[in-house]
């Protein structure tokens, strides 16, 4: 991407439910760049809407999250192929759409030890960017660094498979990040640290390619408990989008906050300010 794109992680709270066109025309007339589709319960979309949001891919960045009933190491099968399933549906729709890339949350320990449950998931992986390949879908699949220590998807976990498929890369979500550390990696260091980490393993072409998450969080002892507006939290926005400038990061920044589209607005109109 030739730029940093600031979308919202699903329609503007503005548009109160009246649909894509009205939801996009908000988008647009705020100068924000696009979109995160929220697959929430399942990958569906009228005809009409895939319209809509195919035309407005053309000149916005659109991206699609997964459904939120996803464990690539469940211990029953069946739930192991469903997820895999709603992953290759969420891929095979962002593909139509003409988006940029789809995101997940992968998998949950579940109790075992994290090396066993990276090679359940591997497997998974394995299986998605095959048939993806062989149906001709370049679209980007990102497994999501997740915000409670129950959950698998560190971004060290995930760097490590990235390098394993050429179809694959992280999704930084910075504010699960901070929220599964109870309170840390929250400075401008720790934002460069984290940027130049990636880089390094994954090469430096990986800072023109991002998908990232951002919102206020409220966390504890065990990691996320639930999102924020910015003004309500206390993650460091300022000095995170102050790394992201140093480093000419490019791709898209999905916020996340509750108030949707105005931390989105914030963050932009920060950004622009450096």
């Amino acid at each position: 991407m030739n730029k940093l794109n600031f979308v919202t992680a699903g329609l503007p709270l503005a548009s109160e439910n009246k649909g894509y066109k009205i939801g996009l025309e908000i988008l647009s007339n705020m100068n924000l760049d696009g979109l995160e589709i929220e697959f929430v319960h399942g990958v569906r979309m009228t005809d009409i809407n895939k319209e809509l949001v195919k035309n407005f891919a053309k000149n916005n960045a659109v991206t699609c999250h997964g459904p939120y009933y996803i464990n690539l190491n469940s211990q029953e099968s069946e739930k192991i192929d469903a997820s895999i399933t709603r992953i290759l549906e969420t891929a095979r729709m962002g593909n139509q759409l003409g988006a940029y890339s789809i995101t997940f949350h992968a998998a949950f320990y579940m109790g075992l030890h994290p090396d066993d449950v990276y090679k359940t998931v591997y497997n998974s992986m394995e299986k998605i960017c095959t048939v993806l390949d062989e149906e001709n879908n370049n679209i980007w699949v990102r497994p999501e660094t997740t915000g409670k220590g129950t959950q698998w998807g560190t971004l060290e976990e995930i760097v490590k498979l990235s390098k394993e498929f050429k179809q694959v890369l992280p999704c930084i979500d910075f504010a699960h990040i901070h929220a599964r550390s109870n309170g840390e990696f929250n400075t401008y260091d720790d934002f460069c640290k984290m940027i130049e980490y990636s880089a390094k393993e994954l090469g430096q072409d990986v800072l023109n390619n991002m998908h990232m998450h951002i919102a206020g969080i409220e966390y504890g002892v065990k990691g996320e408990k639930n999102h924020l507006i910015f003004e309500d939290s206390d993650m460091n926005y300022k000095d995170f989008l102050k790394a992201l400038k140093k480093f000419d990061v490019k791709g898209v920044l999905v916020c996340e906050s509750p108030n949707i589209e105005t931390d989105t607005k914030l963050l932009k109109d920060y950004y622009l300010s450096l």
